[in-house]
């Protein structure tokens, strides 16, 4: 059983009557998934399925140590080997695990899983995971683990106008004062002229319509 080399050739292939379509693990293939096939070898299900349930098990904050070493020695795994299998059955499950279950249907899944050569019955267990009992516990480690910048609980503004005077004119410019207030507890005052004020507005309505049609593209490929 050959590893997977390139990146994500099952998405290129001239002919191929899903090239179109988006993998679940991105454009560029992990490195550490890529590998997998070659790692699997012989490995029988049941050693691949207490694999799975470590690698769940430290998704879901528990300390796994002690258990990989009994595994190892169990299946008489070498330590390399182990390792690089551990670490592409976690990079596989957190990319699948970060899409919405609307975005990714379980056939595309295990589809997409033998194209890599991941064997039929292993593709089985690991959509287990995906689409099982436990998706909504490790949706909310997820949540709880996730790195989060500090977001804004309250915002004061008011619309200013600085009365300018010179020898040529007197003119009145009108600004937008405003306050945040962050989840951290800090707090920040800055000054936006109007114009630049419209030009952010445009700006920022311009991103979030790019990003709900990206999204919108992204799951109809999904599905197809």
């Amino acid at each position: 059983m050959s590893a997977v080399g390139t990146t994500a050739p099952y998405l290129n292939h001239p002919g191929d009557s899903h090239r179109d379509r988006v993998s679940f693990l991105g454009a560029q293939l992990p490195p550490e998934v890529a590998a997998m096939p070659r790692l699997l070898g012989d490995l029988d299900r049941g050693t691949f399925r207490k694999l799975l349930k470590l690698v769940v098990s430290s998704q879901q904050g528990e300390d796994c140590r002690e258990a990989v070493q009994r595994l190892g020695a169990g299946a008489h795994l070498p330590e390399e080997q182990l390792a690089a299998l551990l670490a592409g059955t976690h990079t596989l499950l957190q990319q699948a695990l970060r899409l919405p279950l609307a975005s990714l249907k379980p056939d595309a899944f295990q589809d997409q899983l033998q194209e890599l050569c991941i064997p039929q019955d292993l593709a089985v267990d690991l959509a287990s995971v995906v689409f099982g009992s436990q998706r909504p516990v490790l949706d909310s480690m997820a949540r709880q683990q996730g790195a989060w910048l500090p977001h804004v609980t309250d915002l004061h503004w008011r619309v200013d106008v600085a009365i300018s005077t010179s020898a040529l004119a007197r003119s009145l410019q009108p600004s937008v004062l405003m306050q945040l207030k962050l989840s951290d507890g800090s707090a920040h005052r800055f000054e936006v002229p109007i114009a630049k004020f419209q030009e952010l507005r445009y700006s920022v309505a311009l991103v979030l319509k790019e990003m709900a049609n990206l999204e919108k593209r992204c799951q109809r490929k999904l599905q197809d």
